[in-house]
């Protein structure tokens, strides 16, 4: 009987017992107290609600709905709700900092057909559920301050109209949901700490299943696959504004599907952080099977110059003994026959002091070889000296000497070095007269190799 019947039994028995069917517990009649109590071992636990399938929402969850004014449920903060069996809310859910939890995702099922299921401005928690909203959207979950935690693991979105949005949160955490059947996926907006699971995205999914927008402090999304069908797209960073004030890692997730190159619709925004043929920008690590791998740890550059025979650029030194080192490629106001290639992580700069320059742009300090090599021919007898310079001064450790013995030989130095860079330094060839004739030099090739 309900709580009503119950306390409408006159004069009831000492003892007498009954299940009330609003609140889910055994009764017994203390005649000295003249009151209902518990059954001993039927206590129910603090802060918490069931809620089963066969329950009427409006009965159960009055309290909630009075404190959404009649258009949604407000969970009471800190308080557990169990789903028991398939509930159809017919009102949005806003989470409240309350927790929504199953204990069997496959049989504890959260159903709506319009709207939003879970609407708000609050944190929460949802665990070991299945939820589906045909004709509706998921989430629609706009924190109110970024202090706030949205946490999901152990469920499944399926056979919904959208996935929906997660904006505003201090941190996010889903770990372990299977996405199945949804027509549109998620977007992740403004959250300080973004932290993604073992998500399954299957095949029968379609639209954008997942895309960031905004700025993340850090993003992480690890393990799980994405199985991209036709038309859809796996993953969207496309957005033109998105930032990442510290890092984000894409990491042991498969990519899968008949058209890979919509497993990553990349960055658009060409600067000199996105490189051709990839899709992410200096912020991102990414190792993941389907995808190309980006990391500081890859970076590499060369560049070569290779002019015409008998032409070549002229390096102009002074005339001190040794003369002044001045690198090769310093203005002589036409560019020189410079090719760059396989740039990833560097750059080259604009204007006249950027020629013949490799600039690292990866955010992470790192040690690089730099290889290559320099011919020049020389005025007249003479020993000259080759450096690799970095920021403009020569590593003098790894400089390497070259003797001309007559007007217009031909001197060619191997090019060595082994040096740290961080974030826009950068790495050019320098020459220098140690003795011997003066005039300029003329160089018709440099090749280097930065790794």
């Amino acid at each position: 009987m309900t709580t009503v019947q119950r306390n409408a039994i006159v004069t009831p028995a000492d003892g007498l017992i009954v299940y009330d069917t609003d609140l889910k517990l055994l009764y017994s009649y203390v005649l000295s107290t003249l009151s209902w109590v518990p059954v001993s071992g039927a206590l129910p636990r603090l802060n918490f609600k069931r809620i089963r399938s066969t329950d009427n929402l409006a009965t159960v969850l009055a309290t909630e709905l009075a404190a959404g004014g009649g258009a949604k449920y407000v969970l009471t903060s800190n308080t557990l709700y169990e789903i028991n069996g398939q509930v159809v809310f017919n009102f949005p859910i806003d989470l409240n900092s309350a927790y929504l939890t199953g204990l069997d995702a496959n049989e504890d099922i959260i159903v709506k057909t319009s709207g939003n299921l879970f609407d708000g401005t609050t944190g929460g928690s949802i665990r070991n559920l299945t939820i589906t909203t045909p004709g509706a959207t998921v989430f629609n979950l706009n924190a109110s301050a970024s202090t706030l935690t949205f946490l999901m693991r152990d469920c499944i979105i399926g056979n919904s109209n959208s996935v929906g949005l997660i904006s505003g949160y201090g941190l996010v955490f889903m770990s372990i949901v299977n996405f199945s059947g949804n027509t549109n996926g998620i977007t992740y907006n403004n959250i300080g700490q973004l932290l993604l699971s073992n998500q399954a995205w299957f095949s029968n999914n379609n639209g954008t299943y997942e895309k960031f927008t905004g700025t993340f402090n850090l993003i992480e999304k690890q393990g799980g696959f994405s199985n991209v069908n036709t038309g859809a797209f796996g993953l969207d960073v496309s957005t033109a504004g998105l930032t990442i004030t510290g890092d984000a890692v894409l990491e042991s997730v498969v990519f899968t599907g008949p058209t890979p190159a919509n497993y990553v619709k990349p960055y658009v925004t060409p600067s000199a952080t996105t490189f051709t043929g990839y899709n992410f920008n200096t912020s991102w690590t990414v190792r993941a099977a389907g995808i190309p791998t980006e990391a500081d740890a890859s970076a590499v550059a060369d560049f070569s110059m290779d002019y015409p025979v008998n032409t070549g650029l002229g390096v102009t030194l002074n005339n001190s003994t040794p003369s002044d080192i001045v690198k090769v490629g310093v203005s002589t106001g036409t560019a020189p026959v410079t090719v760059y290639s396989n740039l990833f992580r560097f750059a080259t700069d604009a204007g006249t002091s950027g020629y013949n320059r490799l600039k690292y742009v990866g955010k992470k300090k790192r040690i690089f070889q730099v290889t290559g090599s320099i011919s020049f021919q020389v005025p007249g007898t003479g020993v000259f000296i080759a450096y690799i310079n970095k920021n403009g001064t020569p590593l003098t450790q790894y400089k390497i000497y070259g003797r001309g013995a007559a007007v217009n030989d031909i001197i060619v130095l191997p090019l060595n070095a082994t040096t740290e860079l961080t974030t826009n330094d950068y790495i050019e060839v320098a020459l220098q007269r140690n003795s011997g004739t003066t005039g300029q030099l003329i160089v018709p090739n440099i090749t280097v190799t930065i790794k």
